[in-house]
Order: structure tokens, then sequence, then C-alpha cells
């Protein structure tokens, strides 16, 4: 597959796994709990919102995994390229499963405050959460190593491109992005954008490779 349809198909991920994220938090952002995602808005979901999130993220994982791994032909050493490809690899299975346990956390606690449990829908889901904060810690790690390394082949010009293209990684857009959430005001808007956010940059850096290339001797 070309680089610029593979590319093209990321692009499409983002929108299956941000249109996801935006639809299984869009809402009255009050919330009572010590989750500030556990909202009021949350509370009165309509349950096919969360059943098309989830279904969304089935044709955006393929969707990130064509653009994921076409990418590796940009780097010049094959021995480079398999790590990058293993890391990818390893890294691109917890996008599914982080995904799932949210939307379940979720479903859980918008199922109990519509069905006669709102006084305990939140210490349920707070439950559920904390006791497996720990999948969310060591998913996350495994989901960035791959961005840390393409930002290392970039940095050290192991890649087509020129060095300073690796202050266009994916992890630094974000950074970004996260600082302009910062200046939102508290709305439906910024805790869609807010749990977006890595879709939203991936969008960016994919369009950023693809500019990239136009200047590519």
């Amino acid at each position: 597959m070309e680089i610029k349809k593979a590319l093209f198909l990321g692009l499409l991920g983002c929108l299956c796994f941000g249109g996801g994220d935006w639809l299984m938090i869009y809402g009255d952002t009050a919330y009572n709990g010590n989750v500030y995602w556990l909202t009021e808005g949350v509370a009165a979901i309509a349950p096919w919102r969360l059943t098309l999130a989830m279904g969304l993220a089935f044709p955006g994982i393929l969707f990130y995994g064509a653009a994921l791994f076409a990418i590796e032909k940009f780097i010049l050493e094959e021995k480079d390229r398999k790590r990058y490809h293993y890391l990818t690899s390893f890294g691109i299975t917890p996008w599914m499963m982080l995904h799932l346990f949210y939307i379940m956390t979720l479903y859980v606690f918008a199922w109990m405050n519509q069905n006669g449990y709102e006084e305990v829908a939140i210490s349920a889901a707070e439950a559920l959460y904390g006791y497996f904060s720990w999948v969310v810690i060591i998913s996350e790690a495994m989901m960035l190593l791959p961005f840390f390394y393409w930002f290392y082949l970039q940095f050290t010009h192991k890649t087509v491109f020129p060095k300073m293209m690796a202050f266009t990684n994916v992890l630094i857009i974000y950074a970004v992005m996260y600082f302009i959430k910062t200046l939102l005001p508290d709305s439906p808007f910024r805790i869609g954008f807010t749990n977006g956010l890595m879709s939203e940059s991936m969008a960016v850096w994919f369009v950023t490779l693809m500019i990239g290339m136009k200047f590519l001797v």
C-alpha cells in the first residue's frame, strides 16, 4: 500500500476513535465524585452512543494500524525498522483494551443512574475504575513507546526526514493541544475535546507527515 493512502486511512482511524471519544462523554460536565469524566451528562447518556463508540473502534484500529506500519518505510536502517515494527505491534493492542475499559465503566455508571441505583452509581463506577487503574498505566506506557522511539529515530536522523521533524512528534502535538485545552471554558465541547485529544493529535501528526513527504527529494 502506498504510504499516502495508508496515512489517509490513519486519518479515518482518527475519525473513528475520535468520534467514539466524543460520543461516549459529550454532555453536561457537572460531576459529584472524584473522577471528572463521570459526569451528569454521562449519567443520562443513551446506550446506543456507547455501543457506537465501541463499534467505531474496530475499523479505527485497522486504519491506525495501516498508517503506523506504513510509516516504517521512512526509517533508513532495517534493524531500526524492525524495532519500530515490534514496538508498534505491542503498542497497538492496548488501544482497544483501554477503549473497552472506559466504555464499560461509563456504561455501568449510566445504567445504574438510569435504573434506580443513583445513590451507589458513582461509588460503583469509581471502585471499578480505581481497582483496575493499573491497567491504564501499563497500557498507556505500551502505547507511547513506539512514539518515543519514533522521536529518537527522527532526532538522530535515522529517517528520511530532516532532524527537526522530530518536533512534530505526536506526543509533542498532544502536549500543545493539552495546553490549548486548559484555555477552553468548561463546556461539553471541552470535555469532548479532552477525551479525544490523542486521536486529534494523531490526525495532526498524519497530516504533518503527508506535508513532510512533499519536500522529500
